[in-house]
């Protein structure tokens, strides 16, 4: 490695401010809490409330969002597999993730405002909005969530220590998640409304903080195991990163590679779909009367009984997966998740039991939510210790590109469903728009969006639990790893 490389990484305002072998506080919650949360507020925003901002502020058509947002998934897990193979490229004295959470500083907070500047009408509007949308879910957001991703199983070795930042990491997304769906409903309904100059006013706060927060996530992370490697005579007898068929070839043929990328499939995607209809669910589908603040503070309330059982969880969950294994908590975690999918939608849109079901199912998601990276990187140090590869940047890349694509794939599927059932999308004016009635074809389709699909894929993630059993030897395959490179 060249001196100068060396010295751009050694100055003080890039050099990482974590120097001890072990992971310590500091590094939790600045590096893995509150990094990733101001990172990915602007994503937990969207996923509430992009398709609401585009059909009733923008007056998009649906059917146009549901093609972009379709078309825009191939550019997604394409950028999302470049940047995993650049960053399992990418040989630097910060490491090999951190340099590119670093870049997405500006990236991610740049792109994240251009959504909401839209100075044109008609057709150049529709143009702006899909360049804007791809230049944020195809270029800046695969940047910052495959290398956020990445920092996980590169950060140590030590299993309880990476289940601890895996949970962290995800407590970070929920929260943001929790912004989008617990205080943003009240700052939409009565503040934001359908002015798009308020929206842009906020991004531009949000742009800030987003910015400020992923250069203190790169000051406060180390990647231990990547310097590890660098450091040994491996790396120094086979120079460069493995092929990208060697990787392919590592992982496809890794049965608990295969069972976890699809756990994570059905879980996220379904995520996906209910979150993308929960403002529409709780305006149109549950019963506000009497409620004052109407739809707005009804998915508050929603948001805040699931969002309570996580963050109570959130205590729990990492010691009961070191006493009992990642398998069986989240097994037990996905049962729960369809007891509660089953009760809200039996409610028929009351407000109780929705609510009582929405809590037990997100208690149920708690486990899988706050451990699915440290099962990930179990399951690379397992494909390490039978191939002598790493494969971190192929399987966070495909992670992150089922993360990233299943948003807009699943808000294209919920606008195709609105488009088919006759959604109704209310006018400016909040006079008019409180007279606009949704059809039963529309309420069916919505509940099933925000219910249903979830609540059917938490039962076959339940059965994918069952014959994951990578953890039964991964000490000793650890330990061998660690020999083999003395």
């Amino acid at each position: 490695m060249s001196k100068e490389k060396q010295g751009i990484w050694s100055n003080p305002l890039l050099s990482s401010k974590i120097k001890s072998p072990n992971v310590k506080p500091p590094e939790m919650l600045i590096g893995y809490l509150i990094g990733p949360f101001g990172a990915l507020l602007s994503s937990g925003i969207f996923t509430s409330f992009l398709n609401k901002y585009f059909t009733d502020v923008l007056q998009l058509d649906t059917a146009f969002l549901s093609g972009l947002q379709l078309v825009s998934t191939v550019f997604i897990v394409a950028a999302n597999l470049i940047v995993g193979q650049l960053i399992e490229r990418t040989r630097t004295m910060a490491g090999k993730a951190r340099p590119w959470v670093l870049l997405s500083a500006l990236t991610l907070s740049v792109a994240s405002l251009l959504m909401f500047i839209v100075p044109f009408e008609g057709v150049a509007k529709m143009v702006w909005v899909a360049i804007a949308y791809n230049l944020y879910y195809s270029i800046a957001y695969p940047i910052y969530n495959t290398a956020n991703s990445t920092l996980v199983p590169v950060s140590t070795r030590d299993s309880g220590q990476r289940a601890t930042l895996a949970s962290f990491t995800n407590i970070a997304g929920l929260g943001v998640m929790g912004v989008g769906s617990m205080i943003f409903p009240i700052l939409v309904a009565n503040v934001l409304g359908n002015s798009q100059t308020m929206w842009t006013l906020v991004m531009v706060g949000v742009a800030i903080f987003t910015a400020l927060t992923i250069f203190l996530q790169f000051q406060f992370t180390r990647e231990r195991v990547t310097e590890e490697s660098m450091n040994s005579a491996v790396a120094e007898q086979t120079a460069g990163a493995p092929s990208i068929g060697d990787q392919l070839k590592a992982v496809t043929t890794e049965k608990w590679w295969w069972i976890v990328i699809l756990f994570y499939l059905f879980f996220q995607c379904s995520g996906a779909i209910k979150n993308g209809s929960m403002s529409y669910f709780c305006q149109w589908v549950v019963d506000s009367t009497g409620i004052a603040g109407g739809w707005g503070t009804v998915q508050t309330i929603l948001a805040v009984l699931g969002a309570i059982p996580m963050a109570v969880a959130a205590v729990f969950v990492v010691p009961l997966s070191n006493k009992f294994g990642k398998r069986m908590v989240v097994f037990a975690g996905m049962v729960l998740g369809v007891i509660g999918g089953v009760i809200a939608g039996l409610g028929n849109g009351a407000i109780v039991p929705t609510a009582i079901g929405v809590a037990l199912k997100c208690l149920g998601s708690s486990p899988a939510a706050y451990l699915i990276l440290a099962m990930l990187a179990d399951v690379i140090d397992h494909i390490e210790f039978k191939h002598n590869i790493r494969t971190d940047g192929l399987t966070m890349s495909i992670y992150s590109s089922v993360m990233v694509a299943a948003t807009p794939i699943m808000n294209a599927v919920f606008m195709a469903l609105l488009n088919g059932s006759g959604y109704v999308a209310p006018p400016e004016d909040a006079a008019a728009a409180a007279g606009v009635v949704q059809n039963v074809n529309t309420q069916v389709a919505i509940g099933i969006s925000y219910i249903w699909i979830e609540t059917v894929a938490y039962a076959v993630c339940a059965v994918l639990m069952l014959l994951w059993t990578v953890e039964k030897n991964l000490k000793e395959e650890q330990a061998a790893i660690a020999e083999r490179k003395k």
